[in-house]
This record gives structure tokens, C-alpha cells and sequence, in this order.
């Protein structure tokens, strides 16, 4: 097997650190080289069994993987007057049906994209490769001082009743600040008519709102929190199984799941070798890696096990709710409706705390103190 070469890259736009993996690929007197280069918004340890495993099957292939913010992903694509991916993954739906949409994916004419389920692509052009229930992570102390929330009703409840105990100690997404967050919040807007009622209860109960899972991920590790929502459950999984003070619920009311969408520019600069990378991702093969090596869970229909959809299907039923591709993913995009939802979310969730003075035209947000959000700014809120 080649040699892996990973380097560490300085972003550009954000400054963040960008991490590059490639697979030298080496031609033969039968097979010309051929060359490959993929930006995701997946960390490297997930997606490494993926691309080792796809480059021993087409060892020609010299491949380049990119992991970049979901942010970063989007706008470097947009920004480029020559291609610069062949392949785009992301978790940030919304986006990655917009490109869609707009034009600028290829469709994938292969058996296997045919088969693909119809709830998991969007025409021949959008696939969905994983599937990631959105999860509560809690303490043991949480569990041994109170009754361990399994729902959303639970989680109610125990807010309700016990919401003066759990002040600063429970902590979620901040919607106005995090794309994944308000992608969310949408979702279970539409889902729970008790949804309202959840946010006006976090906020009873001083709820911190961070960016991020692997924030939150991080205070309940050191024990700052006690109780977080709405995590994504790819991260929590392996933290959770290396931290016995940790344990994860998917819930068994109703149980969000993303998933990450894979998609070929219309300008892809290898073509052929992009639809054979996408091909190979949604093979057998491939997605028994993801469920077996991976927490991003399988989607393949004729896969069953733990990590795939089909165990989670036959656990959880009709609880599962796998965020649609559908046009409906357009609207978190849209600045109006996203400001009348923040603007509701946000009036929620201080309904029970006193209004704070800035609560002015042109003061801060009551969320965290940060900048009241009038209109949808992408250098912001990215999808996380």
C-alpha cells in the first residue's frame, strides 16, 4: 500500500486548519494514472477507512482528500473560477441541496445510484451516505440525583420539575450562532408541538448554548455540564465509549438524524474517476466500513447490524425522523423565515427570565450576548 503522506495545512477565508490526506497512486503499463480530489466536512480519523480501502481497489488512483468546515467547503466551491474538487461531502444539507439545485451537481447513471433509496438522494445527483441520529449525552450524576431522561418528554419533564438544580449545568446549541443548531431547531419545530415548550424550559433553566458538539462534548466530559441536547451522535459515540462518567440516548419519542451528502460538481475536473469514488460509496463495501469502522452509520438497504439504519429502523421504528431532501431544506436558508424563527426561539427561551437591558433596538441578543442576528450571514453560521 502507498505511503500515506498527512499534512497540515494552513485554511484559507477562516484561518482554520486544514488537514489534507493523499494516496499516491501508481500507474501501470495497462492503466494510466488517474487522479481524484475530494473536500469534505468529515473528519479524518471517520472517513480514513474509507480511503485507504478505496485506494487499495484502484491503486492508479492518486487521491487528495481536503478536510474543510462545512463553511469553508461551500464557499471555497463557490469562490473558484476553476474547479477545484471533484467530489464534495458535508453534513450542511441545506447547502448541499442548494448547490444542488442550482445547478451545479452531475447526475451519477450507475445500477447501484439507481437502487439507492428514493428518501436518501435527490434525483440522480444528491446522495445521502450516512446516517447519524442527533443525540442527549448526560453524566452519571445526572442519572444517580434525578431520573435519566430516554425523550423529549422526559427531558421536559426533568427541566420542569428540577430546572433550578440543573441551572448552567444543561447545555444545547445555540441556534442563532450554529447552522446545524438552527437546521435542528427548524426540524423540531415542525415535528413536537411541545417544541415551544422544550426551549422556554432550557431557558428556565439558564441552559448554556455553545457552537458546537465537540464544545459541549467537552464541558460534559469535565463535568461542567451534566445534561446536553441535541448533539451530533457520530462525535458523541466514541467519546461517550471512552468516558465511563458518559452516557448517550438517542431518543425513543422521536430521534432527528442527518446525514452527510455527497455530491459531483457539474465541472468536476475528473469526471470519471469522481462517479467511480461516488459509485464505490454507495456499494456494499463501503458502507459495511462506515457502519463497522466508523460511528457516521450505513444506509445501504442490504445492510442490517449495529451502525447501519436498518438496526436503528427496527429499534426505533417510527421514531426516526432522517431530516428530508426535499425543497423544504431550502427554507433554513432563507433570511426571513430564519429571522422569524430566531426571533421566536429566542423570545422562548427567556420566557421565564427577567429582560435583560440591552433587550433594545440595536442592543445584543439575549442569547449568550451576542449580536442580535437581523439577517442570515453564512461567515457566521456555518453549519457545524
Amino acid at each position: 500500500m502507498a505511503v500515506l503522506a498527512l499534512g497540515l495545512l494552513v485554511g484559507i477565508a477562516t484561518a482554520s486548519a486544514e488537514e489534507t490526506l493523499r494516496f499516491p497512486g501508481t500507474a501501470t503499463p495497462t492503466q494510466p494514472l488517474e487522479r481524484l480530489t475530494v473536500h469534505g466536512a468529515l473528519d479524518i480519523p471517520q472517513i480514513r477507512p474509507l480511503l485507504e480501502d478505496f485506494h487499495r481497489r484502484f491503486p492508479y488512483v492518486s487521491l487528495t482528500y481536503r478536510n474543510l468546515t462545512t463553511l469553508e467547503l461551500n464557499q471555497r466551491f463557490l469562490a473558484a473560477r476553476t474547479p477545484s474538487a471533484d467530489v464534495l461531502i458535508s453534513s450542511a444539507m441545506p447547502w448541499q441541496y442548494r448547490l444542488a439545485n442550482d445547478g451545479h451537481a452531475q447526475p451519477l447513471e450507475s445500477v447501484r445510484a439507481s437502487a439507492w433509496p428514493a428518501w436518501a438522494r435527490w434525483r440522480q445527483e444528491l446522495f445521502a451516505v450516512t446516517f447519524e441520529p442527533i443525540v442527549m449525552v448526560y453524566r452519571r450524576e445526572l442519572a444517580e440525583r434525578f431520573r435519566a431522561p430516554r425523550s423529549h418528554a422526559d427531558l421536559l419533564a426533568l427541566l420542569n420539575q428540577h430546572g433550578e438544580a440543573l441551572k448552567g449545568r444543561v447545555v444545547t446549541y445555540d441556534p442563532a450562532r450554529s447552522g446545524a443548531g438552527y437546521s435542528y431547531a427548524v426540524e423540531e419545530a415542525r415535528l413536537s408541538p411541545r417544541y415551544w415548550e422544550l426551549v422556554a424550559a432550557l431557558g428556565g433553566a439558564d441552559t448554556v448554548l455553545e457552537e458546537t458538539t465537540g464544545a459541549m462534548l467537552e464541558g460534559l466530559k469535565e463535568g461542567k455540564y451534566w445534561l446536553g441536547y441535541n448533539l451530533l451522535g457520530s462525535y458523541a459515540r466514541d467519546v461517550v465509549a471512552a468516558n465511563p462518567a458518559l452516557e448517550m440516548v438517542i431518543p425513543d419519542d422521536y430521534a432527528l438524524i442527518t446525514q452527510r451528502l455527497v455530491l459531483i460538481p457539474h465541472r468536476a475536473r475528473h469526471p470519471a474517476t469522481a462517479q467511480r469514488f461516488v459509485d464505490y460509496l454507495l456499494g456494499e463495501r463501503a458502507q459495511r466500513i462506515l457502519a463497522e469502522r466508523t460511528a457516521l452509520g450505513a444506509v445501504h438497504p442490504a445492510l442490517t447490524g449495529p451502525g447501519t439504519a436498518n438496526a436503528l429502523q427496527a429499534r426505533l421504528g417510527d421514531a426516526l425522523r432522517p431530516i428530508r431532501l426535499s425543497p423544504a431544506l431550502l427554507a433554513t436558508l432563507d433570511d426571513l423565515k430564519r429571522r422569524a424563527l430566531l426571533t421566536r426561539w429566542q423570545r422562548e427561551f427567556r420566557r421565564w427570565q427577567p429582560t435583560p437591558a440591552s433587550d433594545t433596538p440595536g442592543g445584543t441578543s439575549a442569547v449568550q450576548g451576542t449580536p442580535a442576528p437581523l439577517a442570515w450571514d453564512h461567515r457566521a453560521s456555518a453549519a457545524r
